[in-house]
């Protein structure tokens, strides 16, 4: 949305693409194990989109550097999930692989569209939010 470069906004929506299709084939599989999504995801969603928009406004370099740590962050938290499943449960083996792949193939493209490394507080902060939000999204 706030991207100024229009070859990383092209790279960007298409990353937002994928990321759409993240979420489908997620809500697919845990309908299909029986489980629920949190009743906390518009409150992650909006709060994804506004922190967002603010990394935007500080320039592109800055925002491709919040989405390259975003997408470090992810990746390894859906490591963690891939290393927790059967190895028989091959449907969610190769959803969870597939998301992992994307979310490094993000990061690359903020990075290479001049993403800046955000400094060690911002990505201390990043990842305490993070397990904040994770340990709320399994109780609610």
């Amino acid at each position: 949305m706030t991207a100024r470069s229009d070859e990383a906004r092209d790279a960007l929506d298409k990353a937002a693409g994928e990321e759409t299709e993240h979420l489908a084939w997620a809500l697919q599989r845990i309908q299909e194990l029986g489980g629920r999504t949190s009743l906390l995801n518009p409150v992650w969603y909006a709060g994804a989109l506004s922190i967002g928009i603010v990394a935007g406004l500080a320039g592109d370099r800055w925002s491709l550097g919040f989405l390259a740590e975003t997408e470090r962050q992810v990746e390894a938290h859906l490591g963690s999930h891939l290393a927790e499943v059967p190895e028989e449960d091959l449907r969610t083996r190769c959803i969870l692989d597939q998301m992992c792949r994307d979310e490094a193939a993000h990061a690359e493209t903020a990075v290479r569209f001049g993403a800046n490394d955000l400094p060690p507080p911002a990505k201390m902060a990043m990842k305490i939010a993070s397990k904040v939000m994770t340990s709320l999204a399994y109780r609610i």
